[in-house]
């Protein structure tokens, strides 16, 4: 009894599913979108520092209610030429910062355009070499 039950057991085989699947690449538009995000997001960070620094304008004009209109118009536009270069600032290190990362998109997108042509070659190329294999053996 003993014996049949483990001769039974070793004599039956069981199969097992196995599958893989590729990696996930990030094709070219993906990688150009990603960079635009980064572009806009740092575009709206910028945008917010200008913002924030417009409120600290406004809460000290509104602190220091001058005691005379000459005097106010004077502290007026004093942190008017504050607030004009720091806004004149920020905009230049978005224009720059902007620049910077299109290029990069641009240059990572054609480099990726240049391979995904020259893969296509490749397959382009292997397929006629089996074609041509393929046709030899041919009687």
């Amino acid at each position: 009894m003993f014996r049949t039950s483990v001769t039974r057991f070793l004599t039956t085989s069981s199969t097992r599913l196995f599958s893989t699947s590729l990696a996930r690449h990030k094709t070219p538009l993906e990688t150009v979108k990603d960079a635009a995000k980064a572009v806009d997001r740092k575009v709206s960070d910028a945008a917010v520092k200008g913002i924030e620094t417009g409120e600290k304008v406004a809460e000290k004009v509104k602190g220091k209610l001058p005691e005379s209109t000459g005097e106010a118009k004077g502290e007026a536009k004093e942190v008017y030429g504050q607030a004009k270069g720091k806004a004149s600032e920020l905009s230049g290190s978005v224009s720059g910062k902007a620049s910077e990362l299109s290029g990069e998109a641009s240059g990572k997108a054609s480099e990726l355009s240049g391979k995904a042509s020259e893969l296509a070659g490749e397959a382009k190329g292997k397929a006629q070499e089996l074609k041509g294999e393929a046709k030899s053996k041919m009687p």
